[in-house]
């Protein structure tokens, strides 16, 4: 007996950061949430926005051969009215644009002999050119918000994607017709890091607005879910896809690999089906392992970030009303006492030997935490802190609940009066007693609170509006969780449902 041969789309290597390959299973499942009757209508015209494999395009036209058998009943002319009139792809760069075209019409050039239908140009509904970024005066590109730095490597691709930059949409709509009636795909997520490893620039967002601007019929894509709950670049998107009722399912996986195997991303991914004629509630699911968790129909802008597991809205609710004063207000921003005080910071004392009027720096150097001595003059944030009581919290905790359970946030540590931290930390306080401190320092280790910061926090980082639904407590005791639960009418399987989530941390 031969052995079954694996479709080479299956398990082919990723290119880079920013070119995932999407296995065919996962396709499908995507393609899965398209009403039928796309199957079945010869006059729709499909769009992958941000080709790599093809393999999108590939098993459109495998479903499409199946679904116009009535309409077109010949063989040979379907598949030539599918690729010539229905099935078109704007390819990522040029080697996508070949390996499209491969998986597509069977060659790289769609006017050889070799493909499957001649058109009259390599390209055949393919598109893929060098287009030009937009350029401000600050050597940033006003679409895709890279820099010169990250995009113009020399002997490498300029990372211009045509379909989110005016110059490429241009040229598309002249050779295309960017009229479309379904758009499908598994975009880029984010420029390449810069040469510190700094300002990762999410793009997705990009392809989905450029994808709804032209107003077609469904837009399905996959794409990170950390614009659920929002961050840097990605408030507005956030913003615009909760209030969206044209958005009627979202299947979410909060591990990736379960997705695309071997593949890491904060927060995980998630696919989605925007239908531009049906507005109405959201399909919600999500998956981890064999876990399933919906489908729930759901208010996406019930609150300002959305709540990926259905199972932790009656605790919120029960929170909610009685949240009065957010434990948000005592913690800092990012940078809290001043960007001097960096995460890499080395200008502390390297002696150790502590000079008149110097503070206690509390900082890591690699892993490990270490207490410094740094001159005050440093210091340009949040002064009047300095000489009070409060308590360091990492801004990087977990991995976002890639595993369960989780301990949502790195361990606190209560720092006295003359004091400071590098950005490494937040401080929450300050407190005029070692007594507030240390209550707070028992409040933030309970699960109860830590809970409640994991259904606002989707990355490893830990911002100041992650706390936004804690609420506070009065700070004259040590605070366990059997008094929180009791406090806030928290049910025996609420809590089970809790501490299945969040990981017991010692006091």
């Amino acid at each position: 007996m031969q052995s079954k041969q694996p479709d080479i789309l299956e398990v082919i290597a990723n290119l880079s950061n920013d070119a995932i390959f999407t296995p065919p299973r996962v396709v499908n499942a995507v393609l899965d949430l398209l009403p039928d009757e796309v199957w079945t209508d010869p006059t729709l015209r499909w769009l992958d926005p941000g080709a790599k494999t093809g393999v999108f395009p590939r098993e459109i036209t495998k479903r499409l051969m199946v679904g116009l058998v009535d309409a077109i009943p010949d063989e040979d002319a379907r598949l030539h009215h599918i690729l010539t009139n229905m099935v078109f792809a704007i390819a990522t760069e040029e080697i996508t644009g070949m390996m499209t075209r491969r998986s597509l019409y069977c060659s790289k050039d769609a006017s050889s002999e070799f493909s499957v239908v001649r058109f009259a140009t390599p390209a055949g509904n393919v598109w893929q050119k060098r287009v030009k970024h937009s350029w401000d005066s600050e050597g940033k590109c006003t679409e895709c918000k890279g820099t010169k730095a990250q995009l113009l490597v020399p002997g490498r691709d300029n990372k211009a994607y045509g379909f989110i930059h005016a110059d490429g949409r241009t040229q598309i709509n002249k050779e295309l017709n960017m009229k479309f009636d379904v758009i499908v795909g598994n975009p880029p997520y984010q420029m390449d890091a810069d040469s510190e490893g700094q300002n990762v620039v999410p793009i997705y967002d990009t392809f989905v607005r450029e994808a709804i601007e032209l107003n077609p019929r469904f837009v399905s894509m996959i794409i990170p879910s950390r614009w659920l709950a929002g961050g840097k670049w990605l408030d507005g998107f956030r913003d615009q896809m909760l209030a969206d009722t044209r958005i009627r399912k979202i299947a979410d996986f909060p591990v990736a690999s379960e997705l695309f195997p071997g593949v890491e991303i904060k927060g995980g991914v998630m696919y989605f089906l925007w239908d531009g004629d049906n507005p109405g509630a959201c399909e919600t699911t999500m998956r981890r392992g064999d876990e399933v968790i919906g489908p729930t129909n759901r208010q996406l802008d019930k609150y300002d970030v959305f709540v990926r597991d259905a199972r932790a809205l009656p605790v919120l609710e029960k929170v909610i009303g009685e949240l009065g004063v957010p434990f948000a207000e005592l913690v800092s921003t990012r940078d809290p006492f001043g960007p001097a005080l960096s995460s890499n910071f080395t200008k502390f004392r390297q002696d150790d030997v502590r000079r008149a009027g110097d503070l206690k720096l509390y900082m890591n150097l690699g892993s490990k935490r270490v207490e410094k001595w740094v001159d005050p003059s440093l210091v340009t944030r949040n002064h009047a802190v300095i000489e009070k009581w409060k308590v360091f919290i990492p801004n990087a905790g977990s991995d976002g609940g890639q595993r369960l359970p989780d301990v949502v946030l790195g361990t606190p540590l209560i720092a006295e009066p003359s004091s400071v931290c590098t950005l490494t930390y937040l401080f929450i306080g300050p407190f005029d007693t070692e007594t507030e401190a240390r209550s707070v320092d028992s409040y933030i280790r309970t699960r109860f609170a830590r809970f409640l910061v994991s259904l606002r926090k989707i990355s490893q980082h830990t911002t100041r509006s992650s706390y936004n639904w804690v609420p506070q407590q009065t700070w004259d005791r040590t605070w366990t969780d059997a008094e929180l639960y009791e406090k806030y009418g928290i049910t025996p399987e609420e809590q089970a449902y809790i501490e299945s989530t969040v990981k017991e941390m010692p006091a």
